[in-house]
């Protein structure tokens, strides 16, 4: 057996940024589940999710959090032996609250560093999380400024190194941090792309530059996140240049539950071991998990539990299966392999890249008639999607406690079942001039489609009603009512066609080029739905 692993901080981030905001007593019952697998810390990741005070656009119609709500959260966490810590943005990351112009913008999300304004407002934020939080820590982010001081700094100020902007903008805002005696807590990935030709994040093993060891104040907690890599030796370089940069760095990995509707369990598993294998070499004594929300948060935060409860035993030392699945059943009352099964639909995809593919939500939303992700999908995909759906509806019937998160599964994979080639099925009938197979589809698969997705759309929303707050549904609602929409009037114009109203259905003749998949690397609800434009970006 493993020997344990001598951590002081096992902890969780959990995002509530991306529209899917906690509901409170929600998130209390997560904190008992956490305690009892062992978790001691959560880091709460609010952008622009939390009220503030001065700040009345900050999180307006957002679901923020009030500050009452905090200080009940932050003290039933603390009854559970779980330290809440802040995770804000003190950079960039805030598409929610640059758009309302209250702060001056360096470019897309970024604030303007150097303008008085932007501290003024970073102080009301530190003031409010003071008063809320009892953690001695806060995560200032400051990550993913892609283009720092290349937009209006740039107009302003002429051509600045972004270490040397990043370095100043740190000092500033970590003297407001101490004023409000937290220790600042950040994302280290700015001074790595710094030294980087194309940005990259990961660097190979190397001798670090001075101006990048001297750009982290002695007090700062650099946070190294990873969770893309398959192999132990991405970790074990990456930690090797973070050594040299301080020797208070924290290891954020992840749960993955940010490509869709459903987890990526077994690529968090494989992927955090290769991790938690190289914190243990470099002695590395705080990891948590990031569960990031991104398009959306369609995914359930319980979906992750196999992956939570994996690694939480694992960092115990322990390495048998069948008691870490026992002990699974004890906690939660159902089957570890059940949990384990919602990643069931996740290879529905040809050259399938876990790391980037949002499989069922790219079906799900893959147009019928611009169908681009069409020319990855697998012979034999809607037999295995009618397995998996059959499964799950078990499930559903099975666990009541968990009956609603089966259940939403179990009818997105309904739907799945029949548009998964329905495109295709489609394309190959019109481009056969076969109108009678046109019509069939229209009034037996397509009618189906509405009647399914609109049944998925009502589980969907329990789900969400049972974990979140209501604030946020209202982008799924449009997606969801979007699709149900396009789908009837590919069904109309199919029939239109079939029955010789209409010539032709342009769409139909479009040659499927290979190779070309906008959608097929990234979980971008905008990008796999269609290759036209659904907004005009304005800041």
């Amino acid at each position: 057996m493993m020997k344990k692993y001598p951590y002081e901080t096992l902890g969780v981030m959990l995002d509530m940024s991306r529209n899917a905001v906690m509901s409170v007593e929600a998130l209390k019952t997560y904190f008992i589940y956490l305690e009892k697998m062992g978790y001691n810390c959560v880091m709460l990741y609010t952008e622009d999710t939390y009220e503030v005070e001065g700040e009345p656009y900050f999180g307006y119609m957002r679901g923020r959090y009030t500050r009452e709500e905090l200080r009940g959260l932050d003290a039933f966490a603390a009854e559970h032996g779980i330290e809440l810590i802040p995770c804000i943005q003190t950079l960039a990351h805030l598409q929610g609250f640059v758009p309302w112009k209250q702060v001056p913008v360096d470019n897309e999300d970024a604030m303007l560093v150097d303008d008085p304004r932007v501290y003024e407002f970073i102080d009301h934020l530190l003031r409010s999380v003071r008063e809320c939080f009892t953690s001695k820590r806060v995560h200032i982010g400051m990550d993913e400024a892609w283009t720092l001081g290349r937009g209006q700094f740039m107009n302003l100020h002429g051509y600045e190194s972004p270490v040397s902007i990043m370095k100043r903008h740190l000092a500033k805002v970590c003297d407001i941090v101490r004023k409000y005696d937290f220790q600042p807590m950040i994302w280290s990935d700015m001074f790595f792309r710094s030294i980087s030709k194309n940005n990259k994040y990961y660097q190979p093993r190397q001798q670090m530059p001075e101006e990048v060891k001297n750009a982290v104040p002695e007090d700062v907690i650099p946070v190294y996140w990873d969770y893309y890599q398959d192999n132990e030796q991405v970790y074990d370089d990456m930690l090797y240049n973070h050594e040299q940069i301080s020797d208070k760095t924290w290891f954020a990995g992840g749960a993955w539950t940010w490509r869709g509707f459903l987890p990526i369990n077994d690529f968090s598993i494989l992927s955090m071991r290769h991790a938690v294998s190289a914190c243990r070499k470099h002695g590395i004594k705080n990891i948590f998990f990031t569960m990031w929300g991104d398009d959306g948060a369609e995914c359930s935060r319980y979906a992750t539990i196999p992956t939570l409860y994996y690694l939480a035993e694992h960092l115990r030392g322990n390495e048998d299966e069948e008691k870490i699945k026992r002990g699974f059943k004890r906690i939660f009352g159902a089957e570890f392999d059940a949990f384990m099964s919602l990643d069931g639909l996740n290879k529905l995809l040809k050259n399938h890249i876990p790391k980037q593919d949002a499989a069922p939500k790219m079906v799900f939303y893959n147009d019928y008639f611009n169908g681009v992700n069409d020319i990855r999908l697998l012979p034999d995909g809607a037999e295995k999607v009618a397995k998996v759906a059959e499964e799950w509806h078990g499930y559903a019937k099975k666990y009541r406690k968990w009956g609603y998160l089966f259940d939403s599964a179990a009818k997105l994979a309904d739907v799945l079942a029949i548009k998964y080639d329905l495109g295709l099925r489609t394309r190959a009938a019109y481009l056969a001039g076969d109108k009678e197979t046109l019509r069939r589809l229209a009034n037996e698969d397509y009618a189906k489609l509405i009647r399914l997705i609109d049944r998925f759309a009502l589980a969907f929303e329990k789900q969400w009603n049972i974990e979140n707050k209501p604030t946020g549904f209202d982008v799924q609602d449009i997606r969801l009512g979007g699709l149900i929409r396009r789908t009837d009037s590919c069904r109309r114009r199919l029939l239109d066609y079939a029955n010789g109203k209409i010539d032709e259905i342009p769409e139909l003749a479009f040659e499927l080029l290979k190779g070309v998949t906008p959608g097929g690397a990234t979980s971008c609800y905008g990008k796999m739905v269609t290759p036209n434009r659904l907004t005009h970006k304005i800041l």
